[in-house]
C-alpha cells in the first residue's frame, strides 16, 4: 500500500471517487506527456513538481481540482514528485493499493481481505525527497488502526506499532480532523503547502473516511482503477 497523503494518494482516491475512468501513474514529465498523446481524447494530464502544477498540464496535484465535472469519465495521466515514484518502486509487489486518510477504513478492509492470515503487507510512505515525513507515518498509523482487529497490534512490526501509537495520540488529544491538520502544518509536506498558498488542501487530506474507494493497480493496463 502506497501512501502519499499530501497529496498524491489523496488526489488519486478523490479522482476515482469523482468518476475518473482510471488514473495512469508515471514517473516522468515527458513520459506523461507522451502517454497522454497516445491515449488521446478523454485524457487529462495531472501532476506537480515542487508542489506546483507542471506547465502545460491540465491539473496539478490538489484534490480540490479533481471535481466530478472536471474528471468524470476521463483517464488521468499523473506524475508527482514523490507519490508516483513510490508506486514505481513497489512494482514487484503482488498487489498494489493506494491508501490515504480519506479512504483509510476502506483500504484497511481491502488489505485484510487480500492478505488473509499469512501474506505480509507493506505500507510504503512516499515521504518528501527521500526523507521520512510525519504526515505519511500518521496516515499509515490511521490505516493500521482501522485494520487492527479489536485494537490489537500483535501482527505489526515495531515501526508500524509506532505509527499506530502516533495516530492514536493525535486522535485522542482533540477533534480528530483538527488534530490531523495541526500535525500536517508541522510536517515538511504540510508546511511546504502552506508556503505555496495551498493550505486549503490540508483539511481535505485530513477528512478521515470521507471516501470509500480503494485505488488498485491493474497490471495488464498499468491503470489505477
Amino acid at each position: 500500500m502506497v501512501i502519499d497523503v499530501l497529496r498524491a494518494s489523496t488526489t488519486i482516491a478523490t479522482a476515482l471517487a469523482h468518476g475518473a475512468a482510471a488514473v495512469r501513474p508515471v514517473a516522468g514529465i515527458e513520459e506523461a506527456r507522451g502517454l497522454a498523446a497516445v491515449l488521446g481524447a478523454g485524457t487529462l494530464l495531472g501532476g506537480e513538481r515542487g508542489g506546483v502544477r507542471i506547465p502545460g498540464f491540465d491539473l496539478g496535484n490538489s484534490p480540490l481540482e479533481y471535481t466530478p465535472d472536471r474528471v468524470a469519465g476521463k483517464t488521468i495521466v499523473i506524475t508527482t514528485t514523490n507519490g508516483t515514484a513510490a508506486l514505481h518502486a513497489c512494482r514487484e509487489a503482488r498487489e498494489i493499493l493506494v491508501g490515504a486518510l480519506v479512504n483509510r477504513t476502506a483500504v484497511a478492509d481491502e488489505v485484510r481481505r487480500l492478505a488473509g492470515d499469512s501474506v505480509p503487507v507493506h505500507l510504503v510512505c512516499a515521504g518528501t525527497d527521500g526523507e521520512i515525513t510525519a504526515e505519511d507515518v500518521l496516515a499509515a498509523g490511521a490505516i493500521l488502526d482501522a485494520a487492527a482487529a479489536a485494537g490489537s497490534v500483535e501482527a505489526l512490526d515495531e515501526s508500524a506499532r509506532e505509527a499506530v501509537a502516533f495516530f492514536r495520540r493525535v486522535a485522542a488529544a482533540v477533534d480528530v480532523q483538527s488534530g490531523l491538520v495541526a500535525e500536517f502544518r508541522r510536517s515538511p509536506g504540510g508546511s511546504n503547502l502552506v508556503d505555496l498558498g495551498m493550505e486549503a488542501d490540508l483539511p481535505v487530506a485530513a477528512a478521515i473516511d470521507s471516501l470509500a474507494v480503494v485505488p488498485r493497480l491493474d497490471r495488464a493496463s498499468g491503470r489505477l482503477i
